[in-house]
């Protein structure tokens, strides 16, 4: 038999507010209290009534993401698999369901249109923001919730948005290298077409002029961050006159690439060529381990699904309290692929 959100309430000692934001993510409800909320509801089977509810507010219940079919691809990508799974966490527990539209490109604009007129979605979690994205006043303009998973460096317009600290870690990456000595240090980026890629180019290049390096165009390179990739990239790299001595990925899918190159050409792994990865602590490829394969940029993609949702949960329910943005810091977690570059000693 369930519960209602009263009758759990009750049980609880709380009143139904309070327990209705605990279970939506939202902030003002301390972790303590939304921790003993949520396992109240799991032990009680609760489930919120998404008929009810949505006769009672009007609301759809349902948060929408549109692909367009150009990346369509990115729905099979672990990384996007665990952030919608985090986000799907946070609107199941919530009683909102998830409904997820691939179109042809020049459709997406429509596609949103479409479901805002519709009445079928109460908000809209956008992927993979561009440097200025017109995304953004499209959504403003429809006058639906939004949340960019990202941000979009050139848009003034006010909007909500969860990101990584992407120009700060890749700086920090950078600097750990430079401090083994290294001087020819690569950075295997994803599509510079896109926000977080351009922040991670910045946060390389501000370490390199931080250590006096002088940038090499031929160090650098941006494609869509795939295993092959990493590979390819690393095999021609090292055919240089100078080759590096160090890499520094996107990804860690791009990582292993790097690894299997490294492997065919005979350098091992930390001794003879040093890599850092960027690890969004995906659920198929875990870093792990008493000492990790792989010396990485840490965060975790599935809790930013989580937090992401929360946040867009909380525009639905109070419009008037964005825009909301939150900007998550990674953790340099020390593993098996970096050491001192060829040459170098302890302590010099």
């Amino acid at each position: 038999m369930s519960v209602t959100l009263k009758q759990l309430a009750s049980s609880l000692g709380l009143s139904p507010t309070t327990v209705s934001r605990a279970l939506n993510g939202f902030p003002e409800v301390n972790a303590a209290t939304r921790k003993r909320v949520q396992d109240a509801a799991e032990r009680a089977n609760y489930r919120p009534n998404t008929r009810a509810r949505s006769l009672a507010t009007g609301r759809a219940m349902a948060i929408g993401h549109v692909i367009p079919v150009s990346t369509s691809h990115e729905i099979v990508n672990p990384i996007f698999s665990d952030f919608v799974a985090g986000a799907g966490e946070t609107y199941s527990r919530a009683g909102y369901e998830m409904i997820l539209r691939v179109v042809p490109d020049e459709d997406e604009a429509r596609a949103y249109q479409d479901l805002v007129a519709r009445g079928a979605v109460d908000g809209m979690m956008v992927h993979g923001p561009r440097l200025k994205d017109t995304r953004v006043e499209l959504l403003a303009d429809l006058g639906i919730p939004f949340v960019i998973h990202g941000r979009t460096s050139e848009v003034n317009r006010p909007h909500s948005w969860l990101d990584i600290n992407n120009q700060r870690s890749f700086r920090r990456a950078t600097q750990f290298l430079t401090d083994l000595g290294h001087r020819r240090i690569a950075l295997i980026n994803g599509l510079e077409t896109l926000d977080f890629a351009i922040r991670r180019r910045r946060g390389y290049l501000d370490a390199l002029a931080a250590a006096g390096i002088a940038m090499d165009p031929a160090l650098m390179r941006q494609a869509e961050m795939t295993e092959p990739y990493g590979y390819r990239v690393v095999s021609d790299m090292m055919q240089l006159p100078d080759p590096p001595t160090a890499f520094l990925s996107s990804s860690m899918i791009v990582a292993y690439g790097i690894r299997r190159a490294l492997s065919e050409l005979g350098c091992g792994l930390g001794r003879d060529v040093s890599v850092i990865t960027h690890d969004d602590d995906l659920s198929y490829l875990p870093n792990d381990g008493d000492i990790p394969m792989f010396t990485a940029t840490k965060s975790s993609v599935r809790e930013a699904g989580r937090r992401a949702a929360a946040l867009l949960l909380r525009l639905v329910e109070a419009p008037q309290s964005g825009p909301l943005t939150e900007l998550m810091e990674t953790d340099l977690v020390v593993g098996a692929s970096t050491g001192l570059a060829p040459g170098q000693s302890a302590g010099s």
